[in-house]
């Protein structure tokens, strides 16, 4: 049996995983400037690291907002295109072996689909993600670089940023504790460190995502959110999103390669046989 391969062709990033009997293998990433250059890059680039040839692969599928510009087969290849939000619900449940969830894509900006045994459901989207990162960073701190910034914040404290309800009130809530955040950026001090701002615009991206995923669980009944996409590699990720989680009792999952989760959604669409457009 031959190989499928998936790319997902992002904003900013490009993902490419293998797929061969029903296993993800070799997910790779690549910075996206043009999308026909990532793609073409990206691709090269598994076949070296896997020592494959052309003959080797069954089936390429692209998926995401780069892969309008893909108007012909990829070195001759049987390439299909699959639509990016059954991907990335096909591919978070696939990652997080769930059988039904609210799967979250963060990106450049953050998606947000509903997927169970019967299919996916998009519900909507915020422009709050990746993107907004690294715009704010610059602006605020001139730090254009994504790691730069997550070093940046490794040594932040959010006192100096952020207004608290115990900042504002000394009334004990079950559903609002003290430490709740009332207002991102909302109480910054003069004395707020580069460090300081970097870990409030990392919160301030995180916490939108948290709160708006709460709210898409509460619209299905659903408990259970599983986060993909570029973001989940932040190390503030965990520890941030853990904080919405007990306030407002969902589980948030973060699987392995959680970053590579649309890519993996597009090459198991075909396995599965779901309907694709033939490129």
């Amino acid at each position: 049996m031959r190989k499928i391969i998936g790319i997902d062709i992002g904003g900013s990033t490009t993902k490419i995983v293998g797929l061969h009997k029903g296993e993800i293998f070799s997910p790779l990433l690549v910075k996206a400037g043009d999308p026909i250059s990532s793609i073409y890059g990206a691709f090269g680039k598994f076949l070296s690291e896997n020592k494959l040839g052309i003959s080797d692969i069954d089936k390429i599928m692209v998926t995401g907002v780069g892969s309008s510009y893909l108007t012909e087969k990829i070195y001759g290849i049987s390439t299909g295109k699959v639509d990016e939000f059954n991907s990335i619900g096909t591919g978070g449940l696939y990652l997080s072996k769930l059988p039904q969830s609210i799967i979250v894509s963060m990106g450049t900006g953050t998606t947000f689909v509903m997927a169970d045994k019967n299919g996916v459901t998009h519900m909507g989207g915020t422009g709050v993600g990746g993107g907004t990162l690294l715009g704010l960073s610059n602006t605020m701190l001139n730090v254009r670089d994504f790691n730069d910034l997550v070093k940046t914040a490794s040594e932040g404290n959010l006192s100096n940023i952020d207004l608290n309800i115990g900042d504002i009130t000394s009334d004990i809530s079950e559903s609002l504790p003290l430490d709740a955040t009332a207002s991102n950026f909302g109480k910054i001090s003069d004395l707020a460190t580069k460090a300081d701002r970097a870990l409030g615009i990392i919160n301030l991206v995180f916490q939108t995502i948290g709160v708006m995923s709460v709210f898409a669980s509460r619209i299905y009944g659903i408990q259970d959110v599983v986060l993909t996409g570029n973001l989940t590699n932040v190390p503030q990720a965990a520890e941030m999103f853990k904080r919405v989680e007990d306030m407002f009792h969902v589980r948030f999952h973060m699987p392995p390669s959680a970053e590579f989760a649309t890519a993996v959604g597009a090459a198991l669409l075909y396995e599965n046989s779901e309907n694709y457009l033939e490129i």
